[in-house]
């Protein structure tokens, strides 16, 4: 994955949930050092899964009372399994900005958004529609909290993300990197569905934060602005929502290219 140095992560020490945990173990992208069951756990294929795994890969499993793991889990609803890990590893922003196996880069940056639901739910439908790498600014932004991990279902393990000082200064670099850089914000002059030819070149999604959008400086750096059109009463969607819209209609070009 072109992982930096082993010394830097984005977080992710807990991972909480069922498939978050089994993603985890499946990936083995870093070393997971144990992982809590309820003991009071039915049968259920996805936790028989988990033991499996932790089995062959000699991870310890420790049986606890699930009011210790509610105690212990920093999300909701921890799904009575949770697993203790090596942080994430950043990934490297030079290789994110490369084709990787003839596919052009496909990027998604993130505004600002504070919401470990919807960041989580952002890099799932990322991970799903193909994306090749995430940028998220170090500050004013979530990073991979317990609940982040829970909502991507396992996304974390599998998408590049490159932590950067600036967004700003990011998207220049990338832009400097011949890659296309489009906002979605409501305002946009053109719609998400015209994208066109720049979806199936290098591209990078920017998506603002919840309810602020894109800041000034972000906005002065996209390519082009759209909009998601909205036909009933409501003026906007919630950015996870947006946020699986804009990939898959990238997705969209770029299989119908193919053909």
């Amino acid at each position: 994955m072109g992982f930096k140095d082993r010394d830097r992560g984005l977080g992710g020490e807990q991972v909480e949930g069922r498939q978050a945990v089994r993603e985890l173990l499946i990936a083995g992208n870093r070393k997971v050092r144990e992982i809590w069951i309820a003991n009071d756990m039915e049968g259920n294929e996805i936790i028989e899964d988990i033991v499996d795994l932790a089995q062959d890969m000699r991870v310890p499993v420790y049986e606890y009372s699930r009011k210790k793991i509610e105690a212990e889990a920093r999300s909701e609803a921890p799904q009575g399994v949770l697993a203790k890990a090596a942080p994430l590893l950043e990934a490297d922003m030079g290789e994110v900005l490369r084709p990787r196996n003839g596919v052009r880069p496909f990027l998604v940056a993130v505004d600002g958004v504070t919401d470990p639901g919807n960041l989580g739910a952002m890099l799932r439908s990322a991970e799903g529609a193909g994306v090749t790498g995430v940028v998220l600014p170090k500050h004013r932004a979530v990073h991979v909290t317990p609940t982040v991990a829970k909502s991507a279902a396992g996304a974390i393990e599998h998408v590049p993300m490159v932590l950067v000082s600036g967004l700003p200064t990011a998207l220049r670099q990338i832009k400097e990197a011949g890659i296309w850089i489009v906002g979605l914000d409501d305002g946009g002059e053109r719609t998400l569905f015209e994208l066109g030819d720049l979806a199936t070149d290098g591209i990078c999604i920017v998506l603002g934060a919840e309810g602020a959008g894109l800041s000034k400086l972000v906005t002065e750096r996209c390519d082009m602005i759209v909009g998601i059109p909205m036909l009933g009463r409501l003026s906007s969607l919630n950015v996870s929502a947006a946020t699986a819209l804009a990939c898959y209609e990238v997705t969209r070009h770029r299989l119908a290219a193919k053909h």
